[in-house]
């Protein structure tokens, strides 16, 4: 495994991190606990020091086996989590001020209860879990964040990006209180290229790639024919003809990559690890397999640039998640 930078952390953090969304279970059906343990172990055994949870996943079970794995592990491990918006919208929706969304007291009750749930004193990021721009003249969102650390409860505080609107972050990463961004980065959206990455390599700001794998469009398995429980995010994510458009996307790249080494999955991650302004990619790993495979990734290093060219060819514009 190897490790890069978080930022002006610091922080020397695995390159594949632990996107930890999945093992809270909620929206993702299909796995169980014991399951999720034996991939959190196993990542931790190569190398893995990483891992992004939050309160809303699970409502907190995420954290509790988080919690539970770091407790037990020999060496360091980072543990990142994020508040959830007080009027449960995900993404922030404009108009909406932030008092109904990250009040003062509920971004260090949040917090608070993060902890708890974790059974540690302090973690080593946190998290607001969506972003507005128009909130940046607002003082409750700088005045908890800087409060977190001054108290420290938070070694480190950033942001996770609107789905798709990479360019939201550029504000508030200019007011030199935040520390790290998590973004949506992968094959098909690489929109935060153009602004956002450029701007956190000046600045110093840490990089969290999150949905490398596009929930898993770039994985290669979903067909027209896959199924998903009603239950769960995915047949949300992939309802209607979705199947059909990513079948549509996914096939003309797997021609275009034959012949370089590895599966789509494993080029994909690869891909998200080519850029320098990213310090860590936070694919979900519910199965041992899936965690062997992603972190072996680390090892190949990023993608020649003949290949990178043909991957840019691939960018897609849209959002799934509306």
């Amino acid at each position: 495994m190897k490790y890069r930078k978080l930022g002006r952390t610091g922080f020397e953090i695995s390159e594949i991190g632990y996107g930890a969304w999945g093992v809270g279970g909620g929206q993702w059906i299909g796995g169980d606990d014991g399951e999720s343990v034996t991939a959190l172990r196993r990542a931790l055994e190569l190398g893995l020091n990483f891992i992004d949870t939050a309160l809303a996943y699970g409502d907190g079970h995420s954290e509790e086996l988080v919690g539970q794995i770091v407790r037990d592990a020999p060496g360091k491990v980072f543990v990142a989590t994020k508040v959830p918006p007080k009027n449960e919208l995900w993404p922030a929706e404009p108009g909406i001020g932030i008092g109904e969304v990250f009040p003062y007291d509920y971004v260090i009750r949040s917090t608070e209860q993060s902890l708890r749930n974790l059974k540690m004193e302090t973690v080593d990021l946190q998290q607001l879990h969506v972003w507005n721009p128009e909130w940046i003249a607002a003082d409750e969102w700088r005045r908890a964040l800087e409060d977190l650390k001054r108290s420290g409860k938070a070694r480190a505080v950033g942001i996770s990006i609107n789905d798709h609107q990479p360019d939201s972050a550029i504000e508030v990463i200019e007011t030199g209180v935040i520390d790290t961004v998590q973004v949506i980065y992968n094959v098909f959206d690489q929109s935060p290229e153009r602004n956002l990455f450029p701007l956190c390599q000046k600045r110093d700001i840490g990089v969290l790639a999150r949905v490398p794998l596009d929930e898993g469009a770039l994985t290669g398995a979903i067909t027209e024919n896959s199924v998903f429980d009603a239950r769960e995010f995915r047949a949300f994510y992939f309802r209607g003809d979705r199947k059909k458009q990513v079948v549509e996307r996914v096939e003309p790249l797997k021609k275009d990559l034959a012949g370089v080494p590895g599966t789509l999955a494993e080029i994909a991650l690869r891909f998200c690890l080519s850029h320098p302004a990213v310090s860590t990619v936070i694919p979900g790993m519910r199965k041992v397999r899936n965690v062997e495979s992603s972190l072996g990734v680390s090892e190949a290093g990023p993608l020649p640039a003949p290949t990178l060219e043909v991957l840019r060819r691939h960018a897609w514009n849209k959002n799934f998640y509306c």
